[in-house]
């Protein structure tokens, strides 16, 4: 059976899947910034109120961006994100199988919960029998380690 994925490698694939995603982030939010400023030189100073909108617009959408990356990614034949697939694992549902965007997308907003528990429900991946997180327990996802990192699967011959 393949190995289970541990905290600190999916840290590691977060730190790297942050990085990836900085880079769009950054310009779609100095776009919004750019059109919501210029918007508000326009209402005779109340450049607050632009700012305001430019920052709520930007939580927005830096929430639609992270969730169709992790749930259209993992849901995809890669079934994974751009750092796990460099680091060598996949998510499943408790079946081995691949993740629908339904599933994917659950996995996705349950992180909330995990985060919300201040960060209890990410460390439980330290300490649960299939290293799951709070979240993975709510979607009903595992995460694997390929075998030697190469090209995986969704069938059961990789997890024997």
């Amino acid at each position: 059976m393949a190995p289970f994925a541990g905290f600190w490698l999916r840290f590691v694939a977060y730190i790297i899947d942050a990085i990836v995603l900085q880079i769009p982030l950054t310009v779609i939010g100095m776009l919004t910034g750019l059109t919501m400023g210029m918007q508000g030189a326009g209402w005779n100073g109340a450049a607050i109120g632009a700012q305001t909108s430019a920052t709520g617009m930007g939580f927005v959408i830096s929430v639609v961006v992270w969730w169709l990356y992790a749930a259209l990614m993992e849901s995809s034949s890669w079934q994974a994100t751009l750092g796990k697939k460099a680091l060598g694992m996949i998510v499943t549902d408790d079946a081995g199988n691949r993740l629908s965007f339904a599933r994917a997308t659950g996995r996705h907003f349950s992180h909330y919960v995990s985060a919300f528990i201040l960060g209890i429900g990410f460390l439980m991946v330290g300490w649960t029998q299939r290293k799951q997180g709070l979240h993975d327990m709510m979607a009903g996802t595992l995460v694997y380690r390929a075998r030697s990192g190469a090209e995986v699967t969704t069938n059961a011959a990789v997890f024997e």
